[in-house]
């Protein structure tokens, strides 16, 4: 892998339509954004690299839109412990156009789009102008949804609509009574805001960032409550019950805190871990209230499931306001973003653009 600030995202299209094994480009190169884990001299940086470097096998996708998300924030350092190349091209999702079918039901020209299982983990990711992707795991993009509103729905938005499912099927329904989100300005939190409003439910938003409010309200929450009436070692076992649902980004002692103010039956949808991996809760809300944990996880959520959750996303689910949860970058830009997002310094969904274009 070469070092570069000269991508070209037109180098391999026009051969690869016309050779369907690509061998024949297989030395051109395009530009990557890669991580150089070596935990003795780590650095990030856009690189030229070639078909070759990315993969030997699964479809060849020409990457159209990514996006960050925290955990391309951990896979981009060496503490996070999530990266199982070295070097590795991170990004755990993406969406863009098929270059090379390799054999499977896609279509050259087909509009598609791939995220969770091992992408951008122990296969190279989505910071690149093209990426290879097994077949098994990749999804023809949904009517009524763009490439780049796939990405910024992306991965966050997609554990979003989970675990508004999840409540759902748990019961939970308009006008059943407030319902919490935690985390509410990053990824998944401001995605579930927006979908749980277009479902005509009471959202209260939690978040840190006092100029935030104006965001989610914007977003549909009926209020924002500041993290700190969460985030605070509460003794005592129960508290008033005041929400008839929860979306939990966080973890550790807000997700206790909640837990403990949930209506009777009622249930938290639980993905997040950047508050902590522990719950420092008691049995008493579970044995008393019969409240619920439901955890999230969206990496490997089964194909069938992943393809109904994406029909959902594309109609009742559908995030409002995409426009301004979304912000545009290249991969020059990803190194500052990947470290404002681990230090919780990141709103709204950032969408990466490979090939520099703007929406």
């Amino acid at each position: 892998m070469k070092e570069s600030t000269t991508p070209r995202s037109d180098q391999l299209v026009g051969h690869a339509w016309l050779c369907p094994n690509v061998a024949l480009v297989m030395k051109e190169t395009f530009s990557a954004f890669v991580f150089s884990n070596d935990p003795e001299n780590s650095h990030r940086s856009v690189q030229q690299v070639t078909l070759s470097d990315i993969a030997t096998d699964g479809v060849l996708i020409e990457v159209e839109w990514s996006s960050v998300n925290f955990k391309d924030g951990l896979a981009s350092t060496t503490s996070g412990r999530i990266s199982r190349l070295k070097p590795m091209i991170p990004g755990v999702d993406l969406a863009g156009t098929v270059v090379d079918p390799a054999g499977s039901d896609f279509v050259v020209g087909q509009k598609v789009l791939a995220h969770g299982y091992d992408i951008g983990v122990s296969r190279h990711g989505g910071y690149a102008q093209f990426a290879r992707v097994p077949a098994e795991w990749i999804i023809a993009l949904p009517e009524n949804l763009t490439t780049r509103e796939v990405m910024v729905i992306g991965t966050g938005g997609f554990t979003a609509a989970l675990s508004v499912m999840a409540l759902e099927e748990h019961g939970l329904e308009p006008g059943s009574g407030p319902v919490l989100v935690t985390g509410a300005t990053g990824g998944v939190g401001s995605m579930a805001v927006s979908m749980l409003a277009g479902r005509g439910y009471e959202v209260v938003a939690s978040s840190g960032k006092a100029s935030a409010a104006e965001f989610l309200l914007g977003l549909g929450a009926a209020r924002v409550i500041d993290r700190q009436e969460l985030s605070e070692d509460d003794p005592k076992p129960l508290q008033t019950t005041t929400y008839a649902g929860a979306i939990d980004c966080v973890g550790g002692a807000t997700l206790a805190n909640l837990i403990k103010r949930l209506n009777y039956g009622a249930a938290v949808a639980a993905s997040g871990l950047t508050g902590g991996t522990s719950i420092p809760t008691s049995v008493m809300p579970f044995i008393l209230r019969g409240v619920a944990l439901l955890g999230i996880d969206s990496v490997q959520t089964p194909m069938d499931a992943r393809r109904e959750v994406w029909k959902r996303i594309a109609s009742d689910l559908k995030p409002k306001g995409l426009e301004s949860i979304g912000h545009s970058i290249g991969l020059g830009d990803l190194d500052g973003v990947l470290t404002a997002i681990l230090k919780g310094e990141v709103s709204g969904r950032y969408v990466v653009s490979p090939t520099g274009q703007d929406s």
